[in-house]
């Protein structure tokens, strides 16, 4: 059984929900930002393979790159079950 609270929980879901949304957002922009011009433009054989290719890539490696950081600063923001105390320097309830 896990030690965290429904509400820690909740906030994990949601966090990692919003990084697959926006990584999804963010890798369709690098998608079309490389592969575009084969959509646009008639190219050759070799050029529109070279294009697709990249612009795949490129949405792979923004796709987990925004996932990554998204999901990181949740971790370091205390948002990973970590808790903080209220006051700095103080850890006991009663001090």
């Amino acid at each position: 059984m896990s030690n965290r609270s429904q509400g820690e929980r909740d906030a994990v879901t949601v966090e990692i929900m919003y990084a697959v949304v926006t990584a999804s957002l963010v890798a369709l922009l690098a998608f079309g930002a490389v592969a575009g011009p084969v959509f646009l433009f008639e190219l050759s054989h070799p050029a529109r393979g070279l294009l697709l290719l990249a612009g795949a890539a490129a949405a792979v490696l923004a796709f987990v790159g925004r996932t990554v950081h998204v999901l990181w600063r949740f971790s370091y923001a205390g948002g990973g079950g970590r808790r903080q105390p209220s006051q700095p320097g103080r850890t006991r309830p009663d001090s």
